[in-house]
């Protein structure tokens, strides 16, 4: 697998990153500091999540317009769940209001206990996509998301693949992964998109490891595999949060190097909101 230069966005290679919305004033200081740390990066943008059911969206698009503040193209994440098409598109008016032209499209988690019957008049993160260049044409650049290791709701991983050429179809412009720590996995999905006429560039997202146990509570959340050796590695460390974090960015920077050597188009960064090990997963591979 190898991307071919007119499947490149602007940037050949690129680096973007992550991040969630504050939850108060102190929190926010500390992300400004943050993103001033991450500058030396160059992101290509920093993307900012929102919580379940579009429940922080207006902190989402706060931090867009901070971020926006040091000239770095700040990019809302969009759920469709239990939200009408009025409202998203009533949402969409406040991101193009903002001069962002970006957007991660999602279909967002349903809330507990429900089912996709209620989930709202959208109910695939394809038929989200398909709204926006409906209303907006080109305007916008729409990321997806991808699921190297198979989304966990999804039944099987063809099916999952075949979600995926749905929100392509759609209109999306590049997508994102899920994080992962098997390379063979991204690969192996990559193919497999392309075999069925996929040409968008798909960026590996990566998680630093800095904290074992919420590792471990995302990774069984979103369906990402923790290796055995990984774990047993970590477990062994027990609350030596330093050797966690060089030991994580150890085996991150060598992920990385191996996927920028394969062909991956840039790497999207899941931060957490912090800046130590991204960037010194970045120092170790920049160059």
């Amino acid at each position: 697998m190898v991307y071919s230069r007119d499947t490149m966005t602007k940037r050949e290679k690129y680096f973007s990153l992550e991040f969630f919305p504050p939850r108060d004033v102190e929190a926010l200081s500390k992300l400004e500091a943050t993103t001033k740390e991450l500058l030396q990066i160059d992101p290509a943008y920093i993307s900012v999540t929102f919580g379940a059911g579009g429940s922080t969206q207006t902190g989402t698009l706060e931090t867009v317009r901070m971020i926006k503040q040091f000239g770095v193209d700040g990019v809302p994440h969009l759920s469709c769940i239990s939200n009408t098409k009025a409202e998203i598109l009533a949402i969409l008016a406040e991101i193009k209001a903002l001069g962002a032209r970006h957007i991660v499209a999602l279909r967002g988690d349903l809330p507990s206990g429900a089912g996709l019957r209620t989930a709202g008049e959208l109910m695939y993160a394809s038929d989200l996509v398909a709204l926006i260049r409906e209303h907006y044409g080109d305007y916008f650049h729409i990321e997806v998301a991808a699921y190297p290791e198979t989304h966990p709701q999804a039944h099987s991983p063809d099916e999952d693949l075949a979600n995926f050429v749905t929100k392509v179809n759609a209109g999306a412009t590049s997508a994102i992964t899920q994080y992962f720590f098997n390379p063979d996995a991204y690969y192996d999905f990559v193919d497999r998109a392309q075999a069925k006429g996929v040409k968008i560039p798909i960026v590996p997202g990566i998680m630093p490891i800095t904290n074992y146990s919420q590792l471990s509570r995302f990774s069984q959340m979103c369906g990402a595999e923790l290796p055995r050796w990984i774990r047993m590695r970590l477990a062994q460390y027990a609350d030596d949060r330093e050797s966690i974090r060089q030991f994580g960015i150890d085996v991150i920077s060598k992920m990385c190097q191996e996927l920028m050597a394969y062909g991956a188009p840039g790497l999207h960064f899941y931060t957490l909101n912090g800046s130590a090990s991204t960037l010194a997963i970045w120092n170790n591979i920049k160059d």
